[in-house]
Formats: C-alpha cells, structure tokens, sequence
C-alpha cells in the first residue's frame, strides 16, 4: 500500500454546485474512511479547496477512486496536487 496526498482546488464561482453535491461527497468519503482507503480529508478554512490523504495499492486505484467521487461528474474541482507521499512520522 502507498499514501497519496491529494490537494484538490475549488471554483469560487461555482460554490453553489458544489455545495449541491457536497452531501453525496462526504459520503463516499465515508465509505472510504470505514474501507480503510480514506486516511484524512478536509476542507481549507476559507473554501478554496480541500486536501486528502489516500492509502492505495497504487495510483491507478487513487485515479478510479477520484473518478467515481461524486465531485468529479459535478466538475467543482481541479486537482492542484497529487503526490504519493512518506511521512517522516506515523499516523494515527
């Protein structure tokens, strides 16, 4: 398994799309998290984007994972990062 930090950028003129959608996201993140494939994610404080940590085989997973979030279809993201990642420290 590999972590991948995602940090995802939003389109200010498009919050209320996005905020449309925001209740589906949250919860095939959730089902991320209880699958054990969602490690962290939140958004920034002033909405501009959000970033989330990922724990996949590798990143064609990561790819299927972020194609089937219920943002993607919706378009109210870019991906401004995507990086596998090694922490320094452990999590959790």
């Amino acid at each position: 398994m590999a972590l991948y930090v995602v940090q995802l950028r939003f389109d200010l003129a498009d919050t209320d799309r996005r905020l449309e959608v925001r209740p589906a996201h949250r919860e095939y993140l959730t089902e991320l998290k209880e699958a054990g494939k969602l490690v962290a994610a939140g958004p920034f404080p002033d909405q501009t984007g959000a970033l989330l940590i990922y724990d996949v085989a590798d990143e064609a997973e990561l790819r299927d994972i972020l194609a089937k979030d219920p943002y993607t279809p919706a378009d109210v993201y870019e991906i401004a990062t995507l990086s596998e990642w090694e922490p320094l420290f452990p999590i959790g």
